[in-house]
């Protein structure tokens, strides 16, 4: 841990010298500010959203409509927190001649940037949903979501099955599961 304006705090969890808008498949976990479960409730081992959980689904799956090279693979929502994949395929811009810059209706991207990464998903994901969502409540510039959020570089088939079939299997181990508050 470091100092940082007489606050430490933990160092970057991200792989050094990792270009994370390079190709590949990640493996993303957010959770909510505090932990708090606000996006739904586990019944018998299934996740039953709420309103606050259908706009984080919506959200993240409109995230392909702004980003030409992602696509979206295995996606659950948990009371509080979410899994997914992400697949960035730079390709996808080549291929098509389509423009890697976009505006996501929520602030400008860059448009130095040449293509666009995992941070900027994330990013575009917590801002649109959270906005929603306390438009939803009327609390506007409410934090919903931890600041920091967990990334994983599938490496390889063997990696990508096993967190596939975990996501898939997560609302099945709630009462065990490490991130329920």
């Amino acid at each position: 841990m470091t100092l940082y304006h007489n606050k430490y705090r933990v160092e970057t969890t991200h792989l050094q010298n990792w270009d994370y808008t390079s190709d590949g498949r990640y493996y993303i976990t957010i959770c909510t500010k505090n932990r708090v479960s606000f996006l739904g409730k586990i019944e018998k081992g299934v996740m039953i959203l709420n309103e606050c959980g259908r706009i984080v689904e919506q959200c993240w799956y409109d995230l392909e409509n702004h980003y030409h090279n992602l696509r979206l693979d295995a996606f659950v929502i948990m009371p509080n927190h979410i899994h997914g994949i992400m697949i960035i395929d730079n390709s996808i811009v080549v291929e098509t001649g389509l423009k890697p810059d976009v505006e996501t209706g929520l602030k400008p991207v860059s448009t130095k940037i040449s293509r666009h990464g995992i941070f900027e998903f994330v990013r575009a994901f917590k801002t649109y949903s959270s906005r929603h969502m306390n438009e939803l409540d009327h609390t506007p510039g409410k934090t919903r979501w931890q600041y920091r959020f967990h990334d994983h570089i599938i490496r390889d088939e063997f990696d990508y099955v096993r967190i596939k079939q975990y996501i898939q299997d997560n609302p099945l181990s709630w009462e065990n599961d490490s991130l329920k508050s």
